[in-house]
């Protein structure tokens, strides 16, 4: 009978699983504390959000959320031009202060030598996470032309 309840109890042991789901940085990203959701991209006056993979930028009269940045950036290099860690913001919306950040990370911002979170996989990404058919030219510090 004893051995019957310890059996019982045995396989009657319930097995806790917990999955959390912590979005990787991009490739071209540093890597991130788990509470970090967004850089911003002094550069290219942008946020990119880690968890949805969208940039977040300033358009005619609004912020938007989209795959890749504008046009006009198609040349510029996100494995070269910096990323700020925003460890200081814990919201949604991190353009609310924008413009703190771009006094305080201006266009001349370079902070600490960065190392990107992947490898450079060829000419296809310089202007969007997943890359773009337009190639990489590879400017120094990250600057469009």
């Amino acid at each position: 009978m004893v051995g019957m309840v310890l059996f019982l109890a045995s396989t009657m042991q319930g097995q806790i699983s917990v999955s959390i789901n912590i979005p990787a940085p991009p490739r071209w990203g540093p890597p991130v504390p788990a509470a970090v959701n967004f850089y911003f991209l002094p550069d290219v006056d942008a946020y990119y959000d880690i968890r949805s993979h969208m940039f977040i930028y300033y358009s005619g009269s609004a912020w938007v959320h989209r795959a890749s940045l504008p046009p006009r950036y198609k040349d510029y290099d996100l494995y070269r031009g910096h990323k700020v860690i925003m460890n200081d913001y814990h919201g949604s919306t991190p353009y609310k202060n924008y413009k703190e950040h771009k006094m305080k990370y201006s266009n001349n911002y370079h902070g600490e030598e960065q190392k990107s979170h992947g490898e450079k996989q060829g000419k296809g990404e310089s202007h969007s996470d997943k890359g773009n058919k337009g190639g990489d030219k590879g400017h120094g510090n990250g600057k469009h032309k």
